[in-house]
């Protein structure tokens, strides 16, 4: 874009830093974004640890981070957590997906389970909850995937992240079970980022 006026423009691009970055007036400012939302969430920057020991302690940090979020949800008015801002997934919904995403790259990823097997709330990505779900089920499915992780964590080691696995997604491409754990705590980062937006636009809504 040349020669535009963006006065008020809000761009979110959950994976820029995937690319070759974003240039506003010859600069990338990829970095400095990236840097900020390190910032501003203290333990993102860990997301993409290698070790056994440095994968618990993000595993740790993240999974705190979503506890105080559920907290602060929960001090919202009485259905809040289903409210859903600009049409996109509701506080719930975002919990649910995250039970989603562990079963595919955990589950299926690196522990080789069926898809049978997967948690009944969990929302892939382009579903709807349409149905209605009690928001303690909720709570308890995001509390027994967070379990999942803690637990395989509690035990993997260096050998068991370097192995390969197929990519839940595309079986012909190999994933090493570290990466799949990269994508879950950034799935974790990402939609946290995008539930306390949310949990802002309704705590200050626009009059």
């Amino acid at each position: 874009m040349r020669g535009v006026d963006i006065a008020g423009m809000d761009i979110d691009a959950p994976w820029l830093s995937d690319g070759p970055g974003l240039r506003v007036n010859g600069v990338d400012v990829t970095s400095f974004v990236e840097q900020e939302l390190d910032r501003r969430f203290p333990g993102r920057s860990e997301r993409r640890a290698a070790s056994p020991a440095g994968l618990r302690a993000a595993w740790t940090t993240v999974d705190r981070a979503w506890d105080a979020a559920i907290e602060r949800a929960a001090a919202l008015p009485a259905g809040s957590v289903d409210v859903r801002v600009d049409d996109e997934w509701s506080f719930a919904e975002t919990l649910r997906h995250l039970v989603h995403a562990t079963d595919i790259w955990l589950g299926k990823g690196v522990l080789g389970l069926e898809e049978a097997d997967f948690h009944p709330l969990g929302l892939g990505y382009g579903s709807r909850g349409s149905e209605a779900v009690s928001y303690d089920d909720v709570l308890a499915a995001r509390a027994l995937r967070a379990a999942m992780v803690r637990d395989f964590l509690a035990t993997v080691t260096d050998e068991v992240l370097d192995e390969e696995r197929r990519n839940p997604h595309n079986p012909a491409d190999a994933e090493t079970v570290r990466s799949c754990l990269h994508v879950i705590l950034k799935e974790s980062w990402e939609h946290l980022r995008f539930a306390l937006r949310d949990l802002d636009a309704i705590n200050s809504p626009i009059s």
